[in-house]
């Protein structure tokens, strides 16, 4: 894999045509094996192919050398497939599926097709050694001294991983009717994940990627810019968390003393999971996932959350959520904005929820009003909004006026990126997830006067160096500086939540 790094490195330094070409060629039939599995279209998954090597060339520069290139490139195909389809809509479906019957003739083994249609999804499930580890055995064909080699570790270490990820395939087949043995799904991935890319696509990807897309046609930029988007806000996804729904941690929260009773919940699930109790929360789980009100202990280990998601005409779910947080959820629904939850202490312990209706119920309270009575069933408490006067910041134009806003005309997908500290972009969002953002921030309740009512790209930098050392007075001058907006002190009624014991 390190001659991957030599053949980019090369590319990066002297805008090496060769050393690009190479590299397209090593990997063209991977990349497009993966975004035809996900859209099952050839000349869109030319075109998806055609975007990924776009971005390989464009990041080529600021690649780690500990980058695993066909582990990246797989990541960067299901991005832009992700993209891809979101423009492609439902209208290309039956196209799509009757490419796939075609593909998948009579003569090959029904594992396949029962896989395939499941594979990059159970991918995306893995982390990220264990992805690596599965593209570099069964996509790319290496032994484990290789792979050892470049996950650094040993060989017998590299087969242990590969066999645990190997398990964990099984067990997401197995939960959506696939029954398989590891050494079947092992053959079945090795024989048919990877198919020849088109002759002639590996030197139209060249010529065009070489030049970072500069003479791509203006679907490919589409789908590169869109691509890019979903990658940097994977990479920003622990610190910022936006679109339909924002689940915000609780460490903003204002506390006074209610009486409040932990009580215990009996383990529902002693030997397996709930099919919807993945690694992290997704809006794609939570559309699948069956009508149910559920509130159930975790099966994540370790103290990292795997996030929540939440959208009002349909449902919420989360994974490994404190009950304040399954609580605010509760009450507060999809609304961008983060209450203040006011309580003495809360029930111990992390639980995984979910919540949503059957198809004829589906109203923007129903399925809250569900969760709030299991809410009250499992722990014995409940919920109540009410205005209280407490120390805010008011976020208002600066004299000299707001600035550095650019209307988005595009349709609004939740980005929000985060290169480094003290450096952030967001597109396609209104004003409140600034807020929201800022409130994490300063630490304190911000009330928006601003007066911006559309959805915009803006950025704001300042000199941060460190997440744990926050400059507060440079994020303030960044704001009056770059988007023409100020912080003032001020004391307001908001909305907070006020939780207490049942009666």
């Amino acid at each position: 894999m390190s001659d991957d790094l030599t053949l980019l490195r090369e590319y990066a330094r002297r805008n090496s045509e060769e050393a690009f070409a190479a590299l397209v060629s090593r990997h063209v039939n991977l990349v497009y094996s993966v975004a035809l599995r996900q859209v099952r279209d050839p000349h869109l998954a030319e075109e998806i192919t055609q975007a990924v090597f776009i971005i390989l060339a464009r990041k080529a520069a600021s690649l780690g050398p500990k980058t695993i290139l066909p582990g990246w490139l797989c990541r960067t195909a299901r991005y832009a497939s992700a993209n891809a389809l979101t423009i492609q809509r439902r209208r290309q479906r039956r196209e799509q599926e009757a490419y796939m019957q075609s593909i998948l003739n009579e003569s090959e083994p029904d594992n396949w097709r029962e896989i395939a249609p499941l594979l990059d999804g159970a991918m995306e499930l893995l982390g990220q050694k264990d992805h690596d580890a599965v593209v570099l055995r069964f996509f790319e064909g290496r032994n484990f001294r290789e792979i050892g080699a470049a996950l650094g570790a040993s060989e017998d270490a590299a087969k242990m991983r590969v066999n645990r990820a190997l398990e964990k395939l099984r067990k997401f087949f197995t939960k959506r009717g696939v029954s398989s043995t590891t050494a079947i799904i092992a053959g079945t991935i090795s024989a048919n994940s990877v198919q020849a890319a088109p002759v002639a696509l590996a030197k139209s990807v060249t010529v065009v990627a070489v030049t970072k897309g500069a003479v791509a046609s203006g679907s490919t930029l589409i789908l590169v810019k869109g691509a890019l988007k979903l990658m940097a806000w994977v990479k920003a996804k622990t610190a910022i968390i936006v679109g339909i729904c924002v689940s915000v941690a609780v460490g903003t929260t204002a506390v006074t003393v209610k009486e409040i009773q932990e009580h215990s919940v009996k383990e529902t699930q002693e030997h397996e999971p709930y099919s919807w109790q993945v690694p992290k929360a997704d809006f794609g789980v939570l559309y699948k996932t069956p009508a149910q009100v559920k509130i159930v202990p975790t099966k994540l280990k370790g103290d990292v959350g795997g996030g929540a998601v939440c959208d009002g005409s349909r449902g919420a779910m989360g994974i490994a959520q404190p009950v304040e947080e399954i609580v605010r959820v509760a009450y507060q629904g999809a609304r961008l904005r983060p209450i203040i939850i006011i309580a003495s202490e809360m029930p111990s312990g992390r639980y995984d929820y979910s919540a949503k209706l059957a198809d004829g119920m589906k109203t923007d309270e129903g399925w809250a009003i569900a969760l709030q009575k299991e809410i009250t069933k499992k722990f014995g408490v409940i919920g109540r909004l009410e205005k209280r006067e407490t120390d805010v910041f008011v976020l208002k134009p600066s004299s000299a006026g707001t600035r550095g806003f650019k209307i988005s005309h595009e349709m609004p997908n939740g980005h929000a990126v985060i290169s480094d500290p003290g450096n952030y972009s967001f597109f396609e969002q209104p004003v409140t997830t600034l807020t929201s953002f800022l409130e994490q921030r300063v630490k304190i309740p911000i009330v928006d006067q601003t007066g911006l009512t559309e959805t915009y790209d803006f950025a704001l930098k300042w000199n941060e160096p460190d997440w744990k050392q926050p400059n507060l007075d440079g994020l303030k001058q960044s704001l009056r500086d770059q988007l023409g907006l100020e912080l003032v002190p001020s004391r307001e009624p908001i909305e907070m939540l006020v939780v207490e014991k049942a009666k």
